[in-house]
């Protein structure tokens, strides 16, 4: 789901009859004798799972072909989506879905534009709110922290060392416990240069605030056992929440020690391993700097959503769980990842990996040698 803030367009004037009910629309906006008013911004909530396909549609581009034929940006605005402004506050890869996104863009402000929105919308992205919000307003700049969510079968957590039938596992007290305890570990500011691809222990935009994380009580879906991982933080880098929560469940099935954790915040390299991204969500964006600067300025509202909480629940229960559930029950990514642990080198330093590669390929090309030489 996504929440959009946006600044109107206003409609050019002596131009056609549809342009200037526009612009009557417009609060406090009068006829085509006024001068042209400056843009107002408002904010939209979009709800979207990320499905991708071969011709790399994104969720973006749909919104922006609906905006077009609703009438709330311009033609070519669509073509070029720096003349409305448009910024997402957080990106989601192709397979990620989103229960509270926000964008900001300029729009024209014209009746029923939420219906008339999702009416050239997919079923699987929806608009369920729009608020006006500061001139120059940034989603992106402006978000003090993201909340994501990830769904995963329980049997995650099961011992290695025990044979597990998917449908039969129940995750114990004493298991989500330990993995509680785990994830407590990540809060506050380390340097998660490990948990992401092309930074260096020296870079200083690795180190990431992380407020809160934990596993919630399980759930059965489908006679399949599920939990929900949820972590917010200021901002997350590529592939970082689902490398988080690889190493976590490679220290609970008992192929990585507990140290492990506070080690990749050092300057060696480790080896983390990368969780599916099916479960992903991002589930909430947060603007409390803007909220009390803003929210009760009398001409602003907050950037809360609150009463769309409901719409959000159905949405996520309609398209976001069920996609998940079907999606793990026909092609099991989670257990097909979870077979390639045993590969991952936990206790090597980067340079005694390699190390043991050289040595691995030594020793091949000694005995390939000697075959020969007989």
């Amino acid at each position: 789901g996504t929440c959009c803030a946006a600044s109107p367009y206003p409609p050019r004037l002596g131009s056609s009859a549809t342009n200037r009910r526009a612009l009557q629309d417009l609060p406090g906006a009068q006829h085509d004798a006024q001068p042209q008013r400056r843009p107002r911004p408002a904010a939209v909530s979009p709800h979207a799972r990320n499905l991708g396909s071969s011709q790399f549609k994104t969720i973006e581009d749909d919104l922006v072909s609906a905006l077009v034929q609703s009438g709330c940006i311009p033609e070519n605005h669509g073509e070029d989506m720096k003349k409305m402004s448009f910024q997402r506050c957080a990106r989601t890869d192709k397979g990620v879905s989103a229960a509270g996104q926000i964008v900001s863009l300029k729009v024209r402000l014209i009746d029923d534009i939420l219906e008339k929105i999702n009416n050239h919308l997919p079923s699987h992205i929806r608009i369920l709110g729009l608020k006006r919000v500061t001139g120059g307003f940034n989603s992106k700049n402006k978000c003090d922290a993201r909340t994501y969510a990830y769904m995963l079968p329980t049997f995650a957590f099961a011992h290695k060392d025990h044979d597990v039938q998917e449908e039969a596992y129940r995750l114990s007290k004493e298991t989500l416990e330990k993995v509680n305890s785990l994830l407590a570990c990540y809060k506050g500011t380390h340097n998660f240069h490990n948990f992401t691809s092309q930074k260096g222990p020296k870079d200083p935009s690795a180190r990431r605030y992380i407020m809160e994380m934990y596993c919630g009580e399980p759930f059965v879906r489908e006679n399949i056992e599920f939990a929900v991982i949820k972590v917010k933080g200021q901002s997350f880098m590529m592939h970082q929440i689902r490398k988080m929560i690889g190493l976590v469940i490679a220290i609970v099935k008992g192929y990585a020690p507990e140290s492990v954790i506070e080690r990749s915040w050092g300057e060696e390299k480790v080896d983390v391993p990368k969780a599916p991204g099916l479960g992903l969500v991002l589930e909430r964006v947060h603007f409390e700097k803007y909220n009390r600067r803003f929210g009760n300025d009398g001409l602003h509202e907050p950037l809360e959503w609150k009463e769309e909480e409901e719409k959000i629940a159905v949405f996520k229960e309609q398209y976001i769980y069920p996609t998940i559930i079907n999606t793990e029950r026909e092609e099991k990514s989670m257990m097909s990842w979870l077979s390639t642990l045993s590969i991952h080198d936990f206790n090597s330093s980067a340079a005694e990996m390699e190390a043991n590669k050289k040595n691995s390929k030594v020793m091949i090309e000694a005995i390939i040698f000697t075959k020969g030489s007989c």
